[in-house]
């Protein structure tokens, strides 16, 4: 870098070169007519013969500015001739020592400019000034030209690691169910629409945003410009460049520019995907653009603390309100119970990012904004939940499930809060201060003191399970046999019991809670017993019989026993077979339980009173099985495929 010469002449001693110095600066300073000047000059060297050389070194000094101003002007002007013929980039960019030849005349006019001598010629000071003009002028130009030739496109396929995936999905609904449920099914196909929370970017993860190269002449250029007091033009173009590229990386990212009404209009299925990108967008936000521009910032404008800070939020500040905008559409939209997972994904995406915006955007708008949309999200996260439990409590389905199976309720009601573990942390924070929701629970005083102990979802969950197992106890009054409901029962219940204790549930809700109701279970399975074998069992009864095999009454009543019992034991095979269990442990464990009742009665009962019937001549008319039939054909209850009288007919007499 050129230094200004002529101000001190060689030799003489320190002192002597302090005195001459401060004599210039003296006279330089009154800026006043040359005949005025030049009789300070003869006032001064009258007080020190020291100053005697003034005039020689003020004469030599604006000769060698003058020397210096040429060659510096010779350089720019020809280059910026070159430039005007040629619509393309700066040729001297691609050649290091015609780009330091060229910065090298900035800064000897810079330098000339900061320290001119006494008595500066007026043609020799707007020379320089023009001059400088011109290069700020290419200099800004250049400095554009850089940035949009070295911007590096994003490449989002980088940017992501391994996506965690959640086995469920919004599936076609099963069964009659209120349109206000997506039916959210287990995956059993090959046809999947997983819920993913998003991308999970690496620690170490660094992208380059511009050409790595480029960035010290952008710095060069931008120390200049700055130095020159171009400040204000540099950091617009810089702005406006980077903006730009900002834009494409949401692009690319998969973020559109949408207005509210039309974020609101959008088809769910066309939503959930663009609020997935939203997700993404904002971490890689975070991890690389916006820690990228910052960094960018502080390296090319690190001579000016103001234009670093400028240039970084008038960067960002397009980016930001983009994401903000749409995240703010979807926290005022309709809430359906759907949306739920997605909001979640988008606060906490927005949560996760926010200590670091407030440490890197000074901008008080876009942090105020940024803020409020945070607390939207919240608000839109809590509100869709209510949604969500409103919607299981006032699901009013009026068709019975056929076989008594799992009601596509309870499906997507134990699918949904098993995801919902997943935001535990964040559910927690966000109901904290809300009313708790014991008061639809069945429990007594002790019980509600430990419940209240619990943390807020585990309290909203069970209220919720409660609300559940109210609206299946109904459910099941659909149907009129009265053995069904229970089976019904038993079959949801069950499905409840098993997502808790194979899941993350288990830690909210508790091992009391899987054993009670699975002591419900039981309880249903006695019920079941009670209505549907207890006519059964009654013909297998003593009392009304008589005594005496040659009594002719009491044959009579033996045989419309059998024939009661064969009645009835065939209209509940016809019918049980027909109605479905699904868990082969729980339909193992009914049939026992059936056995244990019903067979030791029936083999007491043809055991005493079998022979009689024997004797006749039409025996088998009524006693039609032994024990070991019975037992076998318990085996084909509770599949889900009703078999006919005639069927079972034709496998008694084989």
């Amino acid at each position: 870098m050129a230094t200004t010469s002529g101000l001190t002449r060689e030799g003489g001693g320190g002192e002597d070169d302090r005195v001459m110095a401060t004599a210039q600066k003296i006279v330089n300073s009154l800026n006043t007519s040359k005949n005025a000047r030049e009789d300070m000059l003869l006032i001064l060297s009258s007080f020190d013969n020291r100053l005697s050389n003034l005039s020689y070194v003020i004469k030599t000094g604006s000769e060698s500015q003058s020397s210096i101003l040429d060659s510096a002007e010779k350089i720019i002007l020809r280059s910026d001739s070159g430039m005007s013929s040629n619509a393309e980039a700066f040729s001297w960019y691609d050649s290091a020592g015609e780009a330091g030849d060229y910065l090298d005349a900035v800064d000897k006019i810079l330098d000339l400019l900061d320290n001119l001598s006494v008595g500066p010629d007026p043609e020799v000071l707007d020379r320089a000034e023009t001059v400088l003009q011109v290069a700020m002028s290419r200099l800004e130009e250049e400095f554009g030209h850089i940035l949009i030739r070295n911007t590096v496109p994003l490449d989002a396929e980088r940017l992501y690691g391994s996506i965690r995936r959640v086995s469920l999905s919004f599936a076609a609904n099963e069964g009659e169910i209120d349109e206000e449920f997506a039916s959210f099914e287990e995956v059993e196909s090959g046809s999947v629409c997983f819920h993913e929370r998003g991308g999970s970017l690496g620690d170490d993860l660094c992208v380059d945003l511009i050409n790595s190269e480029a960035v010290m002449y952008l710095k060069d250029i931008a120390d200049r410009m700055i130095r020159a007091g171009y400040e204000k033009e540099c950091v617009q173009v810089y702005s406006s460049v980077r903006r730009d590229a900002l834009d494409d990386c949401l692009a690319i990212l998969g973020v559109e520019k949408l207005s509210i009404e039309e974020v609101q209009r959008i088809d769910w299925k066309s939503l959930d995907e663009k609020m997935k990108k939203w997700v993404r967008a904002v971490k890689a936000g975070d991890r690389v653009l916006l820690r990228g521009e910052r960094r960018l910032c502080d390296v090319i404008f690190s001579g000016s603390d103001s234009a670093r800070e400028v240039c970084f939020n008038e960067t960002a500040k397009g980016f930001l309100m983009q994401l903000l905008n749409f995240a703010e559409a979807v926290s005022i939209g309709r809430r359906s119970p759907e949306k739920l997972f997605r909001i979640l994904d988008m606060y906490d995406a927005l949560s996760g990012v926010f200590p670091d915006l407030e440490a890197m955007v000074t901008d008080e708008f876009v942090y105020s904004e940024a803020k409020g949309v945070l607390a939207g999200l919240g608000r839109a996260a809590k509100g869709t939940f209510v949604v969500f439990e409103n919607a299981v409590k006032s699901e009013t389905s009026r068709k019975p499930m056929l076989g008594g199976v799992i009601h596509p309720l309870t499906r997507y009601v134990m699918n949904y809060v098993k995801l919902l573990v997943d935001y535990s942390d964040t559910l927690n924070s966000l109901l904290e201060n809300d009313e708790d929701e014991l008061d639809g629970l069945q429990i007594d005083d002790s019980e509600r003191l430990q419940l209240e102990s619990l943390s807020p979802i585990a309290r909203r969950l069970l209220a919720l399970l409660s609300t559940l197992e109210s609206n299946l106890e109904e459910k099941s009054t659909l149907y009129e046999d009265g053995a069904m409901r229970y089976i019904f029962r038993m079959n949801n219940i069950l499905y409840m019991v098993q997502k808790v204790k194979d899941s993350e549930l288990i830690k909210i809700l508790g091992d009391q809670w899987v054993r009670n109701h699975r002591g419900q279970i039981r309880r249903y399975a006695t019920a079941y017993l009670r209505a549907a074998w207890s006519k059964a069992l009654s013909c297998l009864k003593d009392e009304g019989i008589g005594g005496g095999s040659n009594n002719a009454s009491s044959k009579v009543a033996l045989k419309e026993r059998f024939k009661s019992f064969n009645a009835c034991f065939e209209e509940i095979y016809r019918i049980q077979t027909g109605w479905k269990v699904p868990d082969p442990q729980l339909r193992e464990e009914l049939r026992i339980s059936i056995s244990e009742n019903v067979l030791p009665a029936y083999r007491s009962f043809t055991g005493r009173f079998g022979s009689q019937i024997d004797s006749g001549r039409h025996a088998g008319k009524y006693v039609k099985y032994s024990p070991d039939d019975l037992e076998n054909y318990l085996i084909d209850l509770f599949e889900g495929t009703p078999l006919v009288l005639h069927h079972l007919r034709r496998k008694n007499s084989s």
